[in-house]
């Protein structure tokens, strides 16, 4: 039944394996797995069933750079594909909400961020979906190497949207990954596919380079070929501004990429790379997520890899056209304390869960927050404070209730008195009211809703529909903003301190779980076994042979990581000089201070605080970046700081 589409849309004549048994279990009905390599086909998995089912395909992506080329490659084929995402503008928004009320589209492509989103559920609450597809999914679970608090909703948004059937999309899951995410959406151990993980056309090398050796190291390898396509690794964003510099000067045709360049900048840095314009891009993680280029020939890690997942999943990128692609990690143990740095960031101060729960404890009725406030107030970063809600939410403390913009402006293109003529009757009369209620500053009018209540009894939900309508009609310009969650307090018998002390150690499990991720990886890379066999076998894939024959361990070159000699940690004196700036700021601020926060002050680790006491301008931020954070820990436990 899919064989016409399969060779007429995607101009293929057979499926590969694993793709037939997804692809006839989703057209019968049922909810999917793929568990798949990095360019072995995942998206024909759903691309070809959306065009047998009968209503909207929606698509949930982790990132927008996920979603671009899908796009692209769909809306080539003739398929009526679009996404709806912040980068666009409210027209492009508006004629793609439109076309999919019209059940003009097939896929729909979001974040997963957007399911938060007030107007977009309102939305899509009025489309019929035949299926949800979870891009990434290994996301959901918490054994995961990139749990997302989000995702973790997903299923409960599958049920409130009525959406009959889920895949789950993955390339990097172990098998308790696996089993955790289906079990999440009741997946029958029977529609999982797992393909196997081995690619024979990967050359995979290790090899121990001491720091001050890694360019001249990298740009000889570079040199040899300098044409092929070429992704190199990094860590840290001014790393790729730095390395490609280097690289230029030595003659290389490189380009920077990451994340913190302007979105204009980064697409065109793509856009050049996917052309073959750019043979070689220096990139943080950010680059490569979605990226369809088959001809890519080698991946150079300059920097260690995050996880074991993240190294197979961006080795995954090169050699997707079959043909023999090159892996080089250019590995020392100097970089391991920056990869744990960004881990311990993430662990919150014992006295910051203790500051949310106390604020919940005083709640009568529901708790509303603003997570970029409650941030600031607890110094817990933004992606922690989600998985803190999380956890709340396991403990049965948190029901998650509703979320909504506390802010709604709207700028006219139509003068008000030609909108309010559109109507008749009552339907004129509340126009006439929601725009008496919407004060106009200079060019935005800010929307009032307790004053449309109270003086009118309209509610927020029609205003939000007429809103929605005016923009659709081209007649306003809507803005939201202010994301607020709503929660109900399901539960108050507990004490602060001790459900402080039980998720303080829930997250610091987490810490050691990632750390020991990093220690796996490092392991993995030093073991004389077969670097394409350990790697299989991490993802269960018992297929792959013992001795692949194109490592840099079977050809009899097991790597050593080098490690730079430590460095005398500095005395009371230099710590104090450092520390009292930031200490004196907090004291002015009435921001509480410990010794973790000073820890991750010398270590160069951002937190809401760094902002707010202004501490990157201060001498003492990151002058122990290279240091190990537990070892600086314990200097300014010895140093006594915080009597200071």
């Amino acid at each position: 039944m899919y064989q016409h589409n399969l060779e007429q849309v995607f101009g293929f004549t057979q499926l590969r394996p694993g793709q037939q048994k997804v692809i006839e279990s989703l057209l019968n009905g049922q909810s999917a797995a793929a568990i798949f390599p990095t360019g072995s086909g995942k998206s024909l998995c759903y691309q070809l069933p959306a065009l047998h089912l009968p209503n909207l395909t929606l698509v949930i992506s982790p990132l927008l750079a996920l979603m671009q080329d899908q796009l692209t490659f769909l809306q080539q084929k003739g398929i009526a594909a679009a996404s709806i995402d912040s980068q666009q503008s409210p027209e492009v928004q508006r004629q793609v909400m439109g076309d999919a009320r019209k059940g003009k589209l097939k896929i729909l492509m979001i974040s997963v961020e957007r399911l938060k989103n007030e107007r977009f559920r309102q939305f899509i609450a009025q489309i019929p979906i035949s299926m949800m597809v979870v891009d990434e999914a290994h996301c959901i679970s918490e054994w995961g190497h990139n749990f997302r608090p989000d995702y973790l909703k997903l299923p409960d948004d599958k049920n409130a949207l009525n959406i009959p059937q889920v895949l789950l999309l993955t390339a990097t899951a172990t098998a308790a990954v696996v089993r955790d995410m289906c079990a999440k959406f009741s997946i029958s151990q029977d529609n999982v596919v797992a393909t196997g993980f081995y690619r024979s056309n990967l050359d995979i090398a290790v090899q121990g380079v001491p720091e001050n050796e890694k360019l001249s190291r990298l740009t000889t390898q570079l040199s040899e070929s300098p044409q092929a396509p070429t992704i190199v690794y990094v860590t840290l964003q001014h790393t790729a501004e730095h390395l490609a510099r280097q690289l230029q000067h030595s003659g290389i045709a490189a380009q920077a990429y990451h994340a913190g360049m302007e979105h204009a900048r980064r697409e065109s840095v793509q856009r050049a790379f996917m052309a073959g314009e750019t043979p070689c891009i220096v990139a943080t993680i950010a680059f490569g997520m979605g990226i369809d280029k088959a001809d890519i020939r080698r991946v150079i890690h300059f920097d260690l890899p995050k996880s074991i997942e993240n190294y197979s999943q961006e080795i995954g990128r090169a050699g997707r056209d079959g043909n023999m692609a090159y892996c080089t990690v250019l590995a020392n143990r100097d970089g391991v304390n920056v990869l744990q740095n960004f881990i311990y960031g993430d662990t919150p101060d014992y006295q910051g869960i203790a500051l949310i729960l106390e604020q919940i404890q005083q709640q009568s009725g529901d708790w509303a927050i603003q997570l970029h406030t409650l941030s600031a107030q607890s110094n817990v970063r933004q992606l922690p404070l989600k998985t803190l809600l999380v956890y709340l939410q396991l403990q049965s403390v948190l029901t998650p209730k509703f979320s909504y913009f506390a802010e709604y402006m709207f700028k006219t293109h139509q003068p008000v008195d030609e909108i309010v003529g559109h109507f008749e009757g009552e339907r004129r009369a509340f126009v006439t009211q929601l725009f008496e209620c919407s004060p106009k500053a200079r060019t935005w009018h800010r929307v009032n809703f307790d004053s449309l209540w109270q003086r009118y009894q309209q509610d927020r939900q029609r205003v939000l529909k007429a809103l929605e309508y005016f923009a659709e009609k081209g007649w306003i310009e809507l803005k939201s903003g202010k994301m607020t969650e709503v929660y109900e307090i399901a539960d108050c018998n507990w004490r602060v301190e001790e459900l402080t002390q039980t998720l303080h150690d829930l997250f610091l499990q987490h810490q050691q779980s990632e750390i020991q991720r990093i220690e796996a990886m490092l392991s993995l890379f030093e073991r004389n076994v077969c670097l394409s066999q350990q790697l299989a076998e991490y993802f269960a894939d018992q297929q792959a042979p013992t001795s692949c024959g194109h490592c840099s361990v079977c050809r009899g070159e097991p790597a050593t990581l080098p490690l730079h000699s430590a460095s005398q940690p500095p005395d009371v004196a230099s710590f104090t000089g450092w520390c009292k700036p930031y200490l004196n700021a907090a004291k002015q601020a009435q921001r509480p201070v410990t010794n973790e926060a000073l820890a991750r002050f010398l270590c160069g680790i951002r937190t809401p605080d760094t902002t707010l006491l202004k501490a990157a301008n201060m001498e003492g931020f990151a002058k122990m970046e290279q240091a190990p954070f537990l070892q600086v820990l314990k200097d300014v436990r010895h140093c006594k700081l915080i009597a200071l």
